[in-house]
C-alpha cells in the first residue's frame, strides 16, 4: 500500500552532477524523515543524507558541501542533488522514509511509525 521509488540514477563523469528523486505513494499523511543511503558493492550501506518534516538536514562528511537534500512541499517527494562527484560516489542508492503515518484502505485503520525502503537507483562516476 505503500511505495518508495527512486529514480535519477545514471553513468557521470567525475566532476559531473546528477539529481536523484524519491518518490513515496499510497495514502499517505504524513513521513516524519526521509533519508539517503549508499551502498557500495562489498561494503555496509552508508547513511548520505536526512531531511526531517520541519526542514532540518545532516549530510555525511563525505558529501558535505557537495550534495543537497530536499523535500516536495507535498513531503512525500525528496531529492538528492549531486554535484562534483568523485568515483567514491558510486553505488546504489536507497531512498528511506520513517516515520510514516498513512491509511490503510484494505482494513480501514490509520497505520503508524512505518518504515519503508526503496528499491535503490545505481549512480556510476567514471574518473
Amino acid at each position: 500500500q505503500v511505495q518508495v521509488v527512486e529514480s535519477g540514477g545514471g553513468t557521470v563523469q567525475a566532476g559531473g552532477s546528477l539529481r536523484l528523486s524519491c518518490v513515496v505513494t499510497g495514502n499517505i499523511y504524513r513521513i516524519n524523515r526521509m533519508h539517503w543511503y549508499r551502498q557500495e558493492t562489498g561494503k555496509v550501506r552508508e547513511l548520505v543524507a536526512t531531511i526531517s518534516s520541519s526542514g532540518s538536514v545532516s549530510y555525511s562528511d563525505s558529501v558535505k558541501g557537495r550534495f543537497t537534500i530536499s523535500r516536495h512541499n507535498a513531503e512525500t517527494t525528496m531529492y538528492l542533488q549531486m554535484n562534483s562527484l568523485k568515483p567514491e560516489d558510486t553505488g546504489v542508492y536507497y531512498c528511506y522514509a520513517d516515520g510514516i503515518v498513512y491509511y490503510a484502505p484494505n482494513n480501514h485503520q490509520t497505520v503508524t511509525n512505518e518504515k519503508y525502503w526503496g528499491q535503490g537507483t545505481q549512480v556510476t562516476v567514471s574518473s
